[in-house]
């Protein structure tokens, strides 16, 4: 049947787990993109054929879908502390592919909002006056972000969380689900929150806080996942 919203731009979803299939779902059924195929690095592709679309190799499909004719998003999760999304996103932007955004119909995004490329924002997110997200976010459901808040690059933003007003979250960083963050708060990129926080403080760069009041682990993102402080492209 023909979706009269749709306005012709087609689009490549970098990505074949979970993820991939759920953006597959959301920009057919809430967007004006269509999807003409999957792509992932060789050695993650099990099958040529997802939603029987075709799946082809990341290595090859600026040859095959030319960046020229199609738009893509990279659909991957927090995997290697946002590592692997962000490596993928520059991976694609040097193929010279447009890296386009998703907003749910169902969440509320005020006028003045500024929204980067290949953001991912699920249903029943409320997005207040002024805020900033950056490039490459991910929030998942009904989260809440206050007005003048800024969401820097590459962050996974889990769901029910609640970000007041003039917060700034450092890039990178993982936000697990119902934390929350007074007023004005600093967050240092590459932060794990765990999930039920409760954040009073401006954290530093690269530790893991939990509990309420949230305090920093002894052991820091680094060594805990096993990762470099500065993604290697």
């Amino acid at each position: 049947m023909d979706k009269p919203w749709k306005n012709g731009e087609k689009l490549v979803i970098v990505g074949t787990g979970e993820f991939a299939e759920i953006a597959y779902e959301y920009f057919t059924y809430d967007s004006p993109y269509e999807i003409v195929a999957f792509t992932g690095e060789k050695h993650c592709i099990v099958s040529d054929k997802l939603y029987d679309l075709p799946v082809v190799p990341f290595e090859e499909v600026h040859q095959i879908y030319r960046a020229s004719e199609y738009k893509a998003f990279v659909a991957a999760t927090y995997t290697d502390f946002n590592r692997l999304r962000t490596r993928l996103y520059h991976e694609t932007k040097s193929k010279g592919y447009e890296l386009v955004s998703y907003v749910s119909s169902k969440a509320f995004v005020w006028r003045n909002v500024t929204l980067g490329e290949n953001c991912f924002i699920f249903e029943n997110n409320v997005l207040q006056h002024h805020v900033s997200v950056g490039n490459n976010v991910i929030l998942w459901s009904g989260n809440h972000i206050g007005h003048r808040s800024v969401i820097k690059d590459n962050c996974f933003i889990s769901s029910h969380a609640v970000i007041a007003g003039s917060c700034e979250i450092g890039e990178n960083c993982f936000i697990g689900i119902n934390s929350t963050f007074n007023d004005g708060i600093k967050v240092g990129k590459d932060c794990f929150i765990s999930s039920g926080s409760l954040v009073i403080k401006n954290t530093l760069e690269g530790k893991i806080y939990k509990g309420s009041p949230a305090k920093a682990s002894d052991i820091d993102v680094y060594r805990y996942f096993n990762i470099e402080s500065e993604l290697v492209l």
